[in-house]
């Protein structure tokens, strides 16, 4: 439970930073002590995204029924706690401007890292004799919206294969066409070469941030993926990918045939993702705390 946060004992400490998508953003500083929350979202299954978790033929009865009960007190919770942190940093403009919207508070914005140097590009990302496709990784979760990419590639008539699984596995296998390719989760290694060989990476859901572009952009793949939440800060239109402005399968059908008419440079491509590396992301939380530090001293 949530509030289960709030029984930790912190009194000993003077500084608590903690790493947030739901409670422990939570988490009681001592009077006198400072509480830094690197914020992933706040919690987005009581608030955006409520639906694509319990609404119809998203969960079972009892828990719809559960979740109705338990949504208001979650969301007077999740705003009252939030006053336990004296700075938020968000893990992108998306997210900073949900904290301002439900929080009523600014936070800093600093990206989180992607391991750009492992998913490296290739010099020449396709190998000879491999068949084109083109690639989703993804859990196979409702709110990712990967039935919405089988539907479109069942169409289109197209190789599409899917790295992950989840809860939505059996349901998603079953309505795929003969052209979907399910893997499963694979190794590091593996997902590596898929993205240096694949035509594109598909990202059709809304996501706070979304490190699977970044990685798919650091092996030189150019990214389609739906035109909100954190996609809009890591994919440059044009230039490492393009745009769908709808959740449907119409709208990506047509986004995979604008992607196919255009010309995509995989160095170009690797050299973006590397503003969001591991390296720049520890430089800007070093800044953070030598900042703090010396108003501190």
């Amino acid at each position: 439970m949530p509030w289960a946060i709030g029984r930790f004992d912190f009194s000993k400490y003077d500084l608590i930073i903690s790493s947030s998508h739901c409670v422990a953003k939570a988490a009681k500083p001592a009077p006198g002590a400072r509480h830094f929350c690197y914020c992933h979202t706040p919690m987005r299954y009581i608030w955006d995204q409520y639906d694509s978790y319990f609404g119809p033929r998203r969960a079972s009865w009892p828990v719809q029924l559960t979740m109705k009960m338990l949504r208001s007190p979650l969301q007077r919770w999740d705003v009252t706690s939030a006053s336990r942190v004296h700075q938020f940093i968000a893990n992108s403009q998306n997210v900073r401007e949900r904290i301002y919207r439900l929080y009523k508070r600014d936070a800093l914005v600093i990206y989180p890292p992607a391991d750009v140097e492992f998913f490296s590009q290739t010099a020449q990302n396709r190998e000879t004799g491999t068949d084109p496709f083109y690639l989703i990784v993804s859990a196979l979760a409702p709110y990712k919206r990967v039935d919405i990419a089988i539907e479109a590639f069942r169409r289109l008539g197209k190789k599409l294969v899917v790295i992950g699984e989840g809860q939505e596995g059996k349901v998603l296998r079953h309505g795929a066409g003969h052209n979907v390719v399910f893997r499963g989760w694979l190794s590091n290694e593996e997902l590596r070469k898929h993205y240096q060989q694949s035509q594109a990476l598909i990202f059709p859901g809304e996501e706070d941030f979304g490190i699977v572009p970044v990685e798919a952009m650091a092996a030189g793949c150019p990214v389609i993926a739906l035109r909100k939440g954190g996609a809009l800060e890591t994919v440059v239109e044009n230039k490492t990918g393009i745009f769908f402005d709808e959740p449907t399968a119409e709208s990506l059908y047509e986004a995979v045939l604008r992607f196919e008419k255009g010309q995509w440079e995989p160095g170009v491509i690797r050299q973006h993702a590397e503003t969001f590396s591991r390296t720049r992301c520890q430089s800007a939380f070093r800044s953070f705390f030598v900042e703090y530090r010396d108003e501190m001293s």
